[in-house]
């Protein structure tokens, strides 16, 4: 996680992540291996979810994961963990999706860069 953000940005991040359940990347690769039942959402930009995602991940970018969530997962009480690059944008989507009342939504820390870094396996 290079990237150097925007103070602005961080402080929304940082105020999500005050409301958000965070996992890091070796807590949801044990949950994959012990077969937990679990919705698994890469919340990053279309192209990037085609160059590379987490094995069984769907795509709902953060720009449009509002507005799709609930034809995707019409019910607020599913298991829900969501992955960006790094667990910025996907802590700002899961406080969006708790303000909409879904009720079990976890948020990856370290997201992509983490799970290529520890040598996961990936899909795409």
């Amino acid at each position: 996680m290079g990237k150097k953000h925007s103070p602005l940005f961080l402080e929304i991040v940082n105020d999500a992540k005050t409301r958000v359940q965070e996992c890091n990347v070796d807590d949801v690769k044990q949950r994959l291996d012990a077969g937990v039942t679990f919705h698994l959402i890469d919340v990053r930009e279309e192209s990037e979810y085609a160059n590379g995602h987490l094995p069984g991940a769907i795509h709902l970018g953060k720009g449009v994961i509002e507005r799709d969530i609930e034809k995707n997962i019409p019910d607020t009480d599913a298991p829900l963990v969501l992955y960006c690059g790094g667990g910025f944008r996907s802590a700002l989507a899961a406080d969006a999706l708790q303000k909409m009342g879904y009720s079990s939504v976890i948020s990856m820390d370290g997201g992509w860069s983490g799970w290529k870094n520890a040598g996961y396996p990936t899909e795409g």
